[in-house]
């Protein structure tokens, strides 16, 4: 059975890759995942706010408890995050030095600023290449679908032209446009495209009646969403994509490559049951794939996307229709 496939430019040994997450936060940690076969890692987030602050604080001191008052005031102090902007450049040369995996650093924001400069930091201290990851709810109702695509276009374009190492775009599934918006990031020359961010839902407080940020773990039904794109975008745009949410054993994984998924990022499952369960994940893959008849991911890949389809907009309102007739009571 041939599992290796290419993703970012890395040759791995098979798709399974630990998505960005707490699971490595050390050396320990990391190593873990390592032996337990994960192809790579993708590191959690050093977000823009963090950098911004720490350029204010070493710039300005008596100033950084009043500017940015709006954009930083509310994000969390420095002591409720694991690593700082430094902290994170060691944390990356650590691994670097413990873990023979590609090691994907993750930066987050949403502004094409200085903070984007970091890359270049993020680059010398050994990371093998980096996911940016445009978390962003736009609240400001001036604000058009072009300019915030643009934000994220500008970002790119900035970042590509700063660092050597490989880049890929973590995206939301809610621009107006998904399809454009990857093809244009296509055309940019990113090395891959992770399918899709997960945000957080907040709630109500039922006893103070405030909202309160929750991040439910995902299941296996969050998939859905990301093999419909991964169908529809397979065989149209030339950037190899990565699955993220929703991927919970090997069935999972093998229907993800089967919609063309490269790569297949998993957090929950491993937050749930441990990374030693990966080998799990893997040789269920393995039985799976050999079960429906595939002995290589490169056969498998694609096999089941809209390639094929010369108008993919009236497959899916057919298939609307028909999921619609369906329903009885």
């Amino acid at each position: 059975m041939d599992l290796t496939t290419t993703y970012m430019g890395f040759k791995l040994p098979h798709p399974l890759i630990c998505g960005a997450s707490p699971l490595a936060e050390n050396v320990h940690s990391a190593k873990r995942l390592e032996d337990a076969g994960a192809a790579a890692i993708v590191l959690h987030s050093l977000f823009e706010e963090q950098i911004e602050r720490e350029a204010l604080r070493i710039a300005k001191p008596h100033e950084s408890a009043s500017a940015y008052r709006e954009s930083v005031s509310y994000f969390p102090k420095s002591y409720e995050l694991p690593y700082g902007p430094h902290g994170y450049l060691e944390h990356v040369h650590r691994l670097k030095q413990a873990i023979h995996i590609p090691i994907i650093a993750s930066l987050n924001g949403t502004t094409p600023s200085g903070w984007l400069k970091y890359s270049e930091l993020i680059e010398d201290a050994g990371a093998d290449g980096l996911e940016l990851n445009f978390y962003d709810i736009p609240t400001d109702l001036k604000e058009t679908s072009f300019e915030i695509e643009q934000r994220v276009l500008d970002c790119v374009r900035v970042i590509k032209s700063t660092i050597d190492i490989p880049i890929a775009v973590k995206l939301s599934p809610f621009y107006t446009a998904p399809a454009n918006m990857i093809a244009r990031l296509d055309e940019i020359g990113v090395h891959g495209l992770v399918l899709f961010n997960r945000f957080y839902q907040p709630d109500v407080g039922p006893d103070n009646m405030d909202m309160m940020p929750k991040m439910h773990l995902s299941n296996s039904s969050e998939l859905l969403m990301r093999l419909r794109w991964l169908s529809i975008l397979t065989g149209r745009i030339q950037t190899p994509m990565a699955v993220t949410g929703g991927v919970h054993t090997g069935e999972d994984a093998g229907r993800a490559i089967a919609a063309g998924a490269h790569a297949v990022q998993m957090v929950s499952v491993l937050i749930e049951r441990g990374p030693e369960h990966l080998r799990k994940i893997k040789e269920e893959l393995e039985h799976w794939m050999e079960r429906h008849g595939y002995d290589s991911v490169s056969k498998l890949r694609g096999c089941m996307s809209m390639q094929n389809c010369p108008n993919p907009e009236a497959y899916e309102r057919a298939n609307y229709a028909r999921v619609l007739q369906n329903l009885r009571p």
